[in-house]
């Protein structure tokens, strides 16, 4: 179902959906720049119990952060130019982790790992708002 959420509600349907999150989860965030992508990761790495602010990992590509479960991985896969340049991540290591977050998934081509949830966000015509559908 695609919702049309402010920013409190997108960062609320966030710690929601990390804290039913199963060990082992990966979650594709999808959408355009500024849709709520990294707002929605910060949202989810409190909720499972990160004490550091998640930031974006543009240019380092992954953050490693540890929650009360366990390694939580965050992966931007933005400035990847081609899809085979994703081999390098160590994509073993990151699904060993508790949860695994990538945003911009599809520039990791058939590199990232399969996802058991996936989040489009899209802008919306109001200001502060956007649409967000969560698919399991």
């Amino acid at each position: 179902m695609v919702e049309l959420v402010s920013e409190p509600e997108l960062v609320a349907k966030a710690g929601a959906l990390a804290e039913r999150l199963e060990p082992g989860a990966v979650v594709w965030l999808e959408g355009d720049l500024g849709a709520g992508k990294t707002t929605m990761v910060k949202a989810m790495t409190r909720a499972l119990g990160v004490d550091s602010v998640a930031t974006s990992p543009t240019y380092s590509l992954v953050h490693h952060y540890e929650g009360r479960r366990g390694a939580v991985f965050h992966v931007d896969c933005y400035r990847i130019g081609q899809p085979d340049d994703a081999h390098d991540l160590d994509w073993e290591r990151l699904t060993a982790g508790d949860v695994l977050l990538i945003e911009w998934p599809a520039r990791a081509g058939v590199w990232a790992a399969t996802p058991t949830v996936r989040v489009r966000l899209t802008h919306a015509e109001e200001p502060d708002r956007r649409w967000v559908e969560i698919i399991p």
